[in-house]
């Protein structure tokens, strides 16, 4: 059994992947080929904003946002502690401070009540994450950027694809980022990524940021990054769109029955989701307190599991002296103890899901 069975996916769509990779190698323009294009203008009108601005990975779809912003030494940015460490990562890289946040217990979220305590004069930006598919909450969130000035930035490397209060996540913010890591909904065959926004002076810094801060050939304005996301990866993406709104379908379907079933189970707590959002499920995580009983029977019954995330920002050493602390840390810290990630994948069959919540259910009731 596969964590996430991507060789189901490219089974389907091995011919429109094939073809369109072939145009690439025909055509030979590797870098900034017509595909790029392509694809920012389909993910633009996927999202609703008004710029797509594609770049080599999430984490440099993160750092070229927080560039244009004018984020550097002396700055703040206010995020959750509970997420893959490149969400602290491209902020200490620019010498701002990460102000971390405690998250909202079931759904291991950003929780909006507890940030605007952490405002300061020297706070630059606010940058929830969408984790393990499903948007923080949005609205309130901007509604505090917007009263102190300061801009929001979506890291929504996991929930391309979802929706809040009929609105796209990339599209809920000033500025959403998202990744096509394999592993992510909309995935490609290596690193890639992407940067959503609407303001057009935002979209021109972004675009100089990804090529070394050139406005033009050789002349630069800006510092920059070689950020691009390669014509090669863009194809892929191409071909993957065909097929992502009945993906997206599937993981919500099979979202939702997993949770019914795991709502059954003593011990075990399943992710909530608001009436008001959707969630595309990047990971399908549970909490136990009997974590490591559990994984071990899933391991000797051949079902892969993962967990995400067991130690928060603030408990990793590289980072323990670099980040702002507001208030306690403590369901960040407890969530990094329980957490445990199925299988999930828009190819999971009935069969294997029934198998995997047999074996946790056997595996939670034991002593």
């Amino acid at each position: 059994m596969d964590f996430i069975d991507l060789k189901a996916q490219l089974r389907s769509i091995r011919g429109a992947i094939d073809a369109r990779m072939q145009r690439v190698l025909d055509h030979g323009q590797f870098i900034m080929g017509p595909e790029v294009a392509e694809m920012e203008q389909r993910l633009a009108a996927y999202t609703g904003a008004k710029h797509c601005i594609s770049v080599a990975s999430g984490t440099e779809a993160l750092l070229i946002a927080l560039m244009a912003l004018g984020v550097g030494p002396g700055d703040e940015v206010i995020t959750t502690p509970f997420t893959f460490v490149a969400t602290a990562e491209v902020i200490v890289l620019l010498g701002a401070t990460p102000v971390l946040v405690d998250v909202e217990p079931d759904t291991c979220n950003l929780n909006a009540e507890l940030i605007e305590s952490a405002i300061t004069s020297r706070t630059k930006a606010i940058m929830p994450v969408s984790l393990y598919g499903a948007t923080a909450d949005m609205d309130e969130i901007n509604a505090i950027g917007a009263k102190h000035g300061i801009a929001v930035i979506e890291d929504a490397a996991q929930s391309f694809g979802a929706e809040y209060r009929s609105r796209k996540s990339c599209n809920v913010s000033s500025i959403g980022c998202t990744s096509f890591f394999p592993s992510k909904p909309l995935g490609c065959f290596g690193d890639g990524g992407a940067i959503f926004v609407s303001d057009d002076a935002l979209a021109k810094a972004m675009r100089e940021i990804r090529t070394h801060g050139q406005e033009r050939r050789y002349y630069h304005t800006r510092i920059g990054v070689g950020g691009r996301m390669d014509t090669l990866q863009c194809a892929v993406i191409l071909a993957k769109l065909d097929i992502f709104d009945w993906e997206i379908a599937e993981r919500i379907r099979i979202g939702r029955t997993y949770r019914d079933m795991v709502a059954e189970i003593p011990g075990i707590q399943a992710p909530a989701v608001r009436n008001d959002r959707t969630c595309v499920w990047a990971q399908f995580t549970v909490k136990t307190d009997k974590r490591d009983t559990v994984v071990a029977a899933l391991k000797d019954a051949g079902v892969p599991t993962a967990i995400h995330y067991p130690i928060p920002v603030h408990k990793q050493p590289a980072y323990q002296s670099l980040c702002r602390v507001v208030g306690g840390l403590e369901t960040s810290e407890r969530l990094g103890q329980q957490v445990l990630s199925l299988p999930m994948h828009p190819y999971l069959e009935a069969e294997a899901m029934h198998m995997i919540v047999d074996t946790l259910s056997k595996a939670a009731r034991s002593s």
